[in-house]
């Protein structure tokens, strides 16, 4: 009995602690998309505590689950628990969620891993030394193109100890950061108020003061409450913010009696906040910053800058869509003195050159090359709408992210050159349809040469442009289709003014053979763009692909030719088969090597690697947690937003970035400057483009020493430009 006693005093204190050092333990369960388990904050219960068990979900790629509110469709993620007598569960502390883009619906859900942490009470009378389990049967709906509902029972061991618990050594920490990260009260003051169709929903407090606004989100508890799908446009006021939401049914005319509540979660760059809302008048005094676009992963951390250099062209603040309008017809005015643009000026010089004479005709080519200008602008832009509203982060020129579309271009600039070389004319049957003209001179020859004008041209930004686009990509798809159709008649009128002043062009030459003459020199600039092109393509796909590219090239040059042999080489009214027979074998085995290519291996998009961009001045790659860094080392941080495909960025690269008195400059000042190469399509880039209310390169940024938000520079830069900003930026 003695030997008992002290074994007994002995061992039930080591089993305790043995108990307290032991993890909970949990089983994974795969339901078919996801994988279910729940875990522990802490590795034991206290009794009278309360610990915090999360139901993980590590979600199948492409697929996601859905938050307390799903949305336009969807269900939420449900728990029912089965605890020991005198355990209790709570409510699930939901984190905040992603905003899932399917179509035109819009639906709040979670990617990847997600954890949903539950307070569990754990009675006084639990007894230390023994092991409870906690079980609990989820059900959830797992969605990708389809839905499918899948559950699982899952289950936790958790030892009961008598002393304070650890954390458990697995799970604890990413526990606690999920809950430290879940929307909670601060304090804040919401009023709503209804104006027609539209719910004004004002948030002040202390908690906002210098919060960054520019991706503030509300998401109402209630599936009713609001439009989700709608944008919602941002205020900023002295004290908080305001939003513009559309009424959903619970506010809408159907409404039979409006709710005295709105409650949600308001969602800032910096942290989200549980906010209830009564009814109540908008602080006076907001200044309107226009609906601005969901900054994402990757976003660089500060909003645009007011003043300075690169103030002038944003079309995001006061004015909305009229100063947008005129701002987006400024910008494609100034596109064609952009370099993007020059290689295709020699199709509109040749066409004017060669009627020049005749008023009827020129007039009839300036309307067919805004017909394909407007066409071409308006194609580009719905589908890169559509492409957003389905999730995707992609800006403008982002078909040249797509090394198909690159390498087919590439061997259409090069049968263009090829045409204006001489090598082959269009046939009879097509001349005829565009109007009994020369080939590439008719109203088929004008669309396309606006058509290939706006592709060429549209990777780049011009002034006022850049701000007119990060507007509309912000706005309905109506408002956004009329900003894009203001850039367009921007971009085409001075052909088209041209076209309609015969003054001007009855002061060339009368048609001769210098006409032929300047119709080979401009097949040059063609060249040239194909070249440009297909080292584009070689950035992007390597180096494999791009010797199957230029194989391509080379067959279909030989198709051209002997296409143009049998066109010259009529007799009889008969066409000579063997001719187009050996054009129609290049074409085939140049298409066959275009695939190939497209499918040879792709080099991996991993880790930018520092690069010289002139002498003694190296840039690093971008990363928002790399300018954070920097600048908490006191240092200038200038961000170079480029991609290979952007002609402008290449000159700008070349002239004022090159220069040994830039890269005096940057040392004498501490600046650092990063690239962020957006030649392949980057989820990161494009929404911390879309932060600063571009969608597309070149962006400059120049971040001042310590902290605070960047300069946003001109899209043509000088390199006395630059080291004026920098210079600046270190003066804080």
């Amino acid at each position: 009995m003695l030997l008992r006693r002290l074994f007994a005093a002995v061992l039930a204190p080591l089993a305790l602690l043995a108990a307290a050092a032991s993890p909970a333990r949990a089983e994974v369960v795969k339901t078919g998309h996801i994988e279910v388990e729940l875990v522990s904050q802490e590795a034991a219960a206290v009794p009278g505590s309360t610990v915090f068990v999360a139901l993980r979900q590590k979600i199948q790629t492409h697929w996601h689950t859905y938050w307390r509110n799903p949305g336009d469709a969807g269900d939420a993620t449900k728990i029912v628990w089965t605890l020991p007598a005198g355990w209790t569960a709570g409510d699930i502390v939901w984190p905040t969620p992603e905003r899932v883009r399917v179509g035109p619906l819009q639906d709040y859900a979670y990617s990847g891993e997600v954890l949903l942490p539950v307070p569990i009470t754990v009675p006084a009378s639990a007894k230390p030394g023994q092991t409870v389990t906690l079980k609990a049967a989820a059900a959830f709906l797992v969605c990708e193109e389809i839905c499918v509902p899948e559950d699982a029972v899952v289950t936790l061991s958790l030892p009961v100890v008598a002393g304070p618990a650890k954390p458990d050594p697995k799970w604890g920490e990413t526990v606690a950061q999920v809950l430290a990260a879940a929307p909670k009260p601060a304090g804040l003051k919401a009023t709503w108020k209804k104006d027609g169709e539209t719910l004004k929903l004002s948030v002040t407090g202390a908690a906002l003061k210098g919060a960054d606004f520019a991706d503030a989100y509300f998401f109402p508890y209630s599936g009713k409450a609001i439009d989700h799908a709608a944008p919602q446009a941002i205020e900023r006021g002295a004290e908080g913010l305001t939003l513009s939401l559309t009424a959903g049914f619970d506010f809408g005319p159907e409404a039979t009696e409006a709710p005295t509540e709105l409650s949600g979660v308001l969602a800032l760059k910096g942290g989200s906040y549980e906010i209830t809302a009564t009814p109540g008048e908008t602080p006076a005094g907001s200044v309107g910053l226009g609906s601005l676009p969901a900054a994402g992963a990757g976003s660089t951390g500060g909003a645009q800058a007011s003043g300075g250099t690169g103030s002038v062209g944003s079309a995001s603040g006061v004015g909305g869509l009229p100063v947008a309008l005129l701002f987006a017809f400024l910008g494609g005015l100034i596109l064609n003195l952009m370099p993007c643009v020059f290689p295709v000026l020699s199709l509109k010089a040749a066409s004017l050159a060669a009627h020049a004479h005749d008023p009827g005709k020129t007039r009839v080519q300036g309307l067919a090359f805004l017909a394909g200008v407007v066409a071409t602008f308006l194609a580009l832009a719905g589908l890169l709408i559509a492409v957003r509203a389905g999730g995707q982060a992609v800006g403008w020129g982002f078909q040249l992210q797509s090394p198909a579309v690159v390498a087919v271009l590439s061997l259409l600039m090069l049968l263009v050159a090829l045409n204006l070389s001489g090598v082959f004319e269009v046939g009879a049957a097509v001349q005829g349809a565009a109007g009994g003209v020369s080939a590439g001179s008719g109203l088929a020859g004008a669309f396309m040469t606006g058509a290939l004008a706006v592709i060429v041209a549209a990777p780049c930004t011009a002034p006022f442009m850049a701000g007119a686009l990060g507007f509309a990509l912000t706005q309905p798809p109506a408002f956004a289709l009329l900003v894009f159709l203001a850039l367009a008649l921007g971009f085409a009128a001075p052909f088209v003014i041209l076209a309609f002043a015969p003054g001007l062009l009855k002061k060339l030459p009368r048609p001769g053979a210098w006409m032929d003459v300047l119709k080979h020199a401009l097949a040059f600039p063609m060249y040239g763009a194909a070249a440009w092109l297909v080292w584009v393509f070689s950035q992007q796909a390597g180096g494999v692909a791009l010797a199957l590219l230029l194989a391509a090239a080379v067959l279909v040059s030989f198709a051209a030719w002997a296409y143009g042999l049998g066109e010259t080489r009529r007799f009889a009214g008969k066409t000579p088969l063997v001719a187009f027979g050996f054009a129609l074998a290049g074409l085939a085995g140049g298409v066959l090597l275009t695939i190939g290519a497209l499918k040879a291996p792709v080099p991996a998009a991993g880790a930018q690697v520092a690069e010289a961009a002139g002498p003694g001045l190296a840039a690093e790659p971008w990363s928002p947690e790399r300018v954070a860094a920097l600048q908490a080392e006191g240092k200038v941080v200038m961000v170079d937003f480029t991609a290979d495909w952007c002609v402008t960025c290449k000159v700008n690269e070349k002239t004022a970035l090159a220069g040994p008195r830039l890269a005096d400059a940057f040392k004498a000042q501490n600046a650092v400057l990063l690239k962020a190469d957006w030649t392949r399509r980057d989820a990161a880039i494009a929404a911390a483009l879309a932060e600063h209310g571009r969608a597309g390169v070149p962006l400059y940024l120049v971040y001042p020493k310590g902290a605070g938000a960047p300069v946003i520079l001109p899209q043509l830069l000088t390199e006395g430009l630059v080291i004026e900003a920098v210079e600046k930026a270190a003066k804080g």
